[in-house]
């Protein structure tokens, strides 16, 4: 089920919507609305996750953290 609503959006926000579809990397612009909603919602469950981890075992020490960073940058160079 969805819902029709309406919102404002900085035009820049707009443009890359529009964009993502006229080059077909979404079916319209509500769809690229959509995902980068569930994103968000995604990202926010993943943080408090990562902080109940953090309260539970204690923070990653730097080594850690830097073995990730290059992790997480490899992954988006692919």
């Amino acid at each position: 089920m969805t819902a029709k609503i309406a919102v404002s959006l900085p035009d820049h926000l707009v443009e890359e919507a529009r964009a993502a579809v006229a080059e077909g990397r979404a079916s319209s612009v509500s769809a690229y609305v959509a995902e980068a909603l569930a994103e968000k919602s995604r990202r926010r469950t993943l943080t408090e996750l990562l902080d109940e981890m953090d309260a539970e075992l204690g923070s990653p020490g730097a080594a850690a953290v830097a073995r990730a960073a290059r992790v997480l940058d490899a992954l988006d160079a692919r």
